[in-house]
């Protein structure tokens, strides 16, 4: 696997790495945890190299998955993990964000006990807590950096201001946002800050909550506990318009010897060189597809016709409920 550095953070990491949070949590029932073990140790052996969870994502059960799954191997792995909602230490969710100087400390202690390690390599803020300064959440996490707790500060679905104030307290080394061929927010405002700033990006979903790979249409049904079923791009009729776009990919895949799901990741690799995608998937043989995207060559003649094609294709649906979109791009 080809190695990508994340900004100008010095943190090298495998061109792809796995989002772990379906495993646990998200996307219907939980992954049997042998078999949830066995998909991230799989990533280890082809490469990969980052591993993303939180201690949302459960919450705690996935943080306490990835642990003992990157035990073995926790040299050779970087581990991203996040804080920022207002989960009580016996998992009671609560309404909300929190991300108080003395909340982060405390997550960070409790993750660090999960996550079967003495430091977290990357440390995102999960969402921007409108009633905490981002310059107080950034101080935070630079104690704990000079702590020698963390390695690396982040921040997820943060706004182009917010992540400049950010910066300039801690050195952000990375920030993650959905990002894919059909959602495109953060190209106007946040991509050029990261490049200004020496900031790597690490797209969420790059295959669209798994839309891009061809393998759900307007017919799919989901489970109750699946996030999707209240997702406005995925009611029947934003599936169906949408599926406009996967026409695009299927094509290119046909001509290329790929797969939707290929062309959709080396779409985004090749968008810019310190970004650094984080597919998930709850199977090794889609794990092993989705490596595959990291040798693919799209020619500057591939990408200009994905994006003519896109351009006309108006996507249908909100990419999350009101509710959780309101908490990103502050």
């Amino acid at each position: 696997m080809q190695k990508r550095k994340l900004g100008k953070s010095g943190l090298e990491v495998s061109a792809l790495g796995l989002g772990c949070m379906g495993l646990s949590y998200g996307y219907g029932k939980a992954v049997e945890k042998q078999q949830a073990i066995a998909v991230i140790q799989s990533g280890v052996d082809r490469g990969v190299t980052i591993f993303d969870t939180a201690e949302a994502y459960g919450p705690f059960t996935n943080e306490e998955l990835v642990g003992e799954a990157l035990a073995p191997h926790r040299e050779q792995v970087v581990i991203a993990t996040k804080f920022g909602f207002n989960i009580d230490p016996d998992g009671q969710r609560r309404p909300g964000l929190n991300s108080r100087p003395e909340h982060i400390r405390q997550v960070a202690g409790a993750s660090l006990k999960r996550l079967k390690t003495e430091v977290i390599d990357l440390f995102y803020q999960h969402r921007v807590d409108p009633d905490v300064p981002i310059e107080d959440v950034a101080g935070a996490v630079k104690d704990l950096i000079q702590a020698g707790k963390v390695r690396h500060f982040g921040l997820s679905e943060a706004g182009a201001n917010t992540i400049r104030r950010a910066h300039a307290i801690q050195p952000v080394a990375a920030v993650q946002s959905e990002y894919s061929i059909w959602t495109r927010d953060p190209e106007p405002e946040v991509l050029p800050l990261c490049e200004e700033l020496g900031i790597g990006f690490v797209p969420w979903s790059p295959l669209g909550q798994g839309f891009l790979t061809g393998k759900i249409d307007a017919s799919t049904k989901f489970d109750s506990t699946d996030f999707r079923t209240f997702f406005p791009r995925f009611t029947e009729e934003a599936r169906n318009a949408n599926l406009a776009l996967v026409e695009v990919l299927k094509q290119i895949a046909q001509r290329k010897n790929a797969t939707p799901a290929q062309i959709a990741l080396a779409w985004l690799l090749a968008q810019k060189a310190w970004i650094v995608p984080i597919p998930g998937t709850t199977k090794v043989h889609r794990l092993e597809e989705n490596i595959g995207s990291a040798s693919l060559e799209l020619s500057a003649e591939d990408l200009d016709e994905i994006n003519t094609s896109a351009s006309k294709i108006p996507i249908q649906g909100e990419r999350l409920p009101e509710s959780i979109l309101r908490m990103s791009y502050r």
